[in-house]
């Protein structure tokens, strides 16, 4: 006679279950980071193979040209080598440094809470808007000349370039992110009886967020083309200093060098707005990746 089989028997155990459970999940985390390292090999991949493209091409125009008014990379890196050396590019970067970080953190500090101002109140939006927009399209190197009449040739005149040039960049995107804010997400924060600063703080900063970075992205390009663009015209140190001197001096591969300094310096600093932005407001990337 069969003996009879108890449920207890038939059905797995709590214990086998969320040992089941446990290595689906592992497995899932183990397939997620495989294809993070795929997608990330592939990336440094294509990038390390446009930039070995663009050397290649430049290295061979470099030598067909006349050597006063081009010089190929293997040129540029013997003179980096030898400014480097002689102290003279970092003399010059860290001036050019010192005005982009003052006029840069002046601008955050403005255009944040002017853009929130903006957004949250039609005064504010209609006595600034028109001047705003008249600014943010005028070229920078129109207002140089005039900035330098008020203020001098010194730091101050080169500070207030690089604020006009990446103030509006930041005002415009925090507006527009405190517009875009989800109108329901509002109307569920007001039914939970939310105050005006839990408003703020779950709803509207978080929803805003991304425009912000993307705003801060755009205003570091325009502080550096503020930057140099003041350098030109206001004193004889800086990076765009450098720049005016070996133009006219014709030494295209000394020139280079700064040229090639304020690039990568645009990369970087991108790369670190990037990052906060991915640290501090990981949804918008989550968003994004769907």
């Amino acid at each position: 006679m069969a003996q009879a089989t108890s449920p207890e028997t038939l059905s797995p155990s709590v214990t086998d279950v969320q040992t089941a459970r446990v290595a689906l999940l592992q497995r899932e985390r183990a397939v997620a980071a495989a294809r993070r390292r795929r997608e990330k090999l592939f990336e440094w991949t294509v990038r390390g193979g446009s930039l070995l493209a663009l050397l290649v091409v430049w290295e061979i125009f470099g030598r067909q040209v006349n050597k006063a008014l081009f010089a190929p990379p293997s040129a540029v890196v013997q003179a980096a080598a030898e400014m480097i050396r002689s102290g003279e590019l970092w003399q010059y970067l860290q001036g050019s440094l010192v005005v982009l970080t003052i006029g840069f953190a002046i601008a955050l500090v403005i255009g944040i809470p002017l853009g929130f101002a903006m957004a949250r109140s039609p005064a504010v939006y209609y006595a600034l808007d028109w001047y705003i927009d008249a600014f943010n399209s005028t070229p920078n190197v129109a207002l140089v000349p005039l900035i330098t009449l008020i203020f001098g040739f010194d730091i101050t005149a080169k500070v207030i370039v690089v604020i006009i040039a990446s103030v509006f960049a930041i005002i415009v995107n925090t507006e527009q992110g405190v517009r875009h804010v989800d109108a329901r997400l509002l109307e569920v924060a007001r039914s939970f009886r939310s105050s005006e600063r839990q408003l703020w703080s779950d709803v509207i900063l978080p929803s805003a967020l991304p425009y912000i970075a993307a705003g801060v992205r755009i205003a570091v390009g325009r502080a550096l083309v503020g930057m140099v663009v003041a350098e030109f015209f206001t004193s004889i140190t800086g990076i765009g200093y450098l720049i005016v001197r070996y133009s006219n001096a014709f030494q295209p591969d000394h020139l280079l060098v700064p040229i090639v300094v304020v690039m990568v310096l645009g990369i970087v600093l991108t790369t670190v707005t990037r990052a906060i932005e991915a640290r501090i407001a990981p949804w918008s990337r989550q968003t994004e990746e769907k």
